[in-house]
C-alpha cells in the first residue's frame, strides 16, 4: 500500500482514564456511567506512514442507539474525498451502543474495518445480561447483523477484524499496512488518544 493512502479512524472514550471501550466485550462499569451521559466519540486522518490530518469530534449516549448515526455524521463532517477507508474501534462504544457496520459502510461509501482487541465469546451474552424486551430486541437485531469476526496476527499481537465493503485479503492488508507497531492500527490509535483528551477537557469544562 502507498505510504500517501489514507484511512479514518473513530474511537470513543468516557471519563478520565478509560481505556476506550468499543471492544466486543462487555464495559468494565456496567451501567453505572456516571451522570454524563455521552461518550466522546474522535475521527482521525491518517496516512499508512503516520502522518495525521484531520480530526472531528462528537459523541453518541451511553447506553443508546445512536453510535451508527453519530460515526456516519463524524466522516462526513470531515469532508475528505481522498480517505480510502474507515477504521473503527470494536462494535459496542458507550456501553452496548451496538455499530451497525453495514450501514456506516453504505452511508460513507467506503469499506469499513472494525478492528477489536480482547477474545471473547461475542456479544450476546453480555446484551442479555444487560437488558430485555424492548430493549433488548434492537440491540441484538443489528449485532446479528453484523460480519463475523477473523482473527488476524499483526506485529506479534492478536487483533479480532469485521470486515464490509471489502474481502478478507484486502482487509488483512489494510490493518497490516496501518499498523506499523504493535497492534493497534494507527487512526484507531491516534483517535483513541484525541478522543481521550476531548473527553478530559469536557470534564474540567
Amino acid at each position: 500500500m502507498k505510504a500517501g493512502a489514507r484511512a479514518v479512524g473513530v474511537a470513543e472514550s468516557y471519563g478520565a482514564g478509560d481505556e476506550g471501550t468499543a471492544a466486543d466485550a462487555s464495559h468494565p462499569d456496567g451501567d453505572d456511567r456516571g451522570s454524563r451521559r455521552t461518550s466522546t466519540l474522535a475521527a482521525v486522518v491518517a496516512r499508512a506512514d503516520r502522518t495525521v490530518d484531520g480530526f472531528a469530534f462528537g459523541g453518541c449516549t451511553v447506553g443508546g442507539l445512536d453510535a451508527t448515526d453519530a460515526v456516519v455524521d463524524l466522516v462526513g463532517r470531515l469532508g475528505r474525498e481522498d480517505v480510502q477507508y474507515v477504521l473503527v474501534s470494536g462494535i459496542a462504544p458507550a456501553w452496548y451502543n451496538v455499530l451497525d457496520l453495514r450501514a456506516i459502510q453504505r452511508a460513507v461509501d467506503r469499506p469499513l474495518l472494525s478492528v477489536s482487541f480482547e477474545d471473547s465469546p461475542g456479544l450476546e451474552p453480555a446484551l442479555r445480561e444487560a437488558f430485555e424486551g424492548e430493549a433488548l430486541d434492537p440491540r441484538l437485531s443489528t449485532y446479528r447483523r453484523q460480519p463475523s469476526r477473523e482473527r488476524l496476527t499483526v506485529n506479534d499481537e492478536t487483533v479480532f477484524v469485521r470486515a464490509v465493503g471489502l474481502d478478507a485479503g484486502e482487509a488483512r492488508d489494510v490493518v497490516r499496512a496501518f499498523t506499523p507497531e504493535g497492534g493497534r492500527p494507527e487512526p484507531i490509535r491516534v483517535a483513541r488518544l484525541a478522543a481521550r483528551a476531548a473527553d478530559r477537557w469536557r470534564a474540567d469544562s
